[in-house]
């Protein structure tokens, strides 16, 4: 198995530890998190260093993935993403063995498809995205860099939804429509109709509250 460490030891990381666990391809060497949480431990794996400590770990371990979770901003995901990529390190694709990718769908590096997930032919996938357990991506849906797809989210066929997005669990997105970069869909929203500006919506019929 390849070593790989984690960053971030929040509550994203507990389940991304049990997808890569269940891959049987890699081995967990630790996490990387803030400085008060050195010697702490995440299920059975402890933080062994700080986010800005990446080239210490080089070239013993050159695979990392980023266990930030993300609602509100990716801003977090895309500083810790680059800080990777500049020093040298790799962000693996991972899927876990019981979702179900399609061999004709593409998705980015650093990426993670958790348990249930189902993405259909001719879909894409961005770098740095969190597909996130029994969510749907259907036939050529496009989903942008560094987005969240929460649990359960139905993204119909042929929607595209922008960069540093999040969808919330249970929100249903209808086929054919677009929804912005950087917008927010609350938990159990339904998007009939194409977002065009960024912020954050809620609710059915779907509303902008900021």
């Amino acid at each position: 198995m390849k070593p790989i460490i984690l960053i971030g030891g929040g509550g994203h990381c507990i389940s991304c530890i049990d997808v890569i666990e269940q891959t049987g391809l890699y081995q967990i060497i630790g996490i990387l998190d803030l400085p008060e949480k050195l010697g702490e431990k995440v299920l059975n794996y402890s933080v062994i260093g700080t986010n800005n400590e990446l080239e210490r770990f080089l070239p013993d371990c050159t695979d990392f993935l980023i266990t930030v979770g993300q609602i509100k901003s990716s801003t977090l995901r895309e500083k810790l993403f680059q800080q990777v990529k500049k020093a040298g390190g790799n962000l693996p694709l991972i899927i876990s063995p019981i979702a179900h990718v399609s061999k004709y769908a593409s998705i980015d590096e650093g990426t993670i498809v958790m348990h249930h997930a189902l993405i259909n032919a001719g879909a894409s996938v961005g770098k740095g995205c969190i597909i996130n357990s029994k969510s749907l991506i259907e036939h050529e849906a496009k989903i942008g860099n560094f987005c969240h797809i929460s649990t359960a989210a139905n993204v119909n066929g042929q929607v595209n939804i922008g960069d540093r997005s999040f969808i919330g669990s249970n929100t249903v997105i209808a086929n054919n429509t677009n929804v912005a970069s950087n917008t927010v869909i609350a938990a159990g929203s339904q998007v009939l109709r194409s977002i065009d500006s960024p912020g954050i919506y809620i609710g059915h019929p779907l509303r902008k509250i900021r």
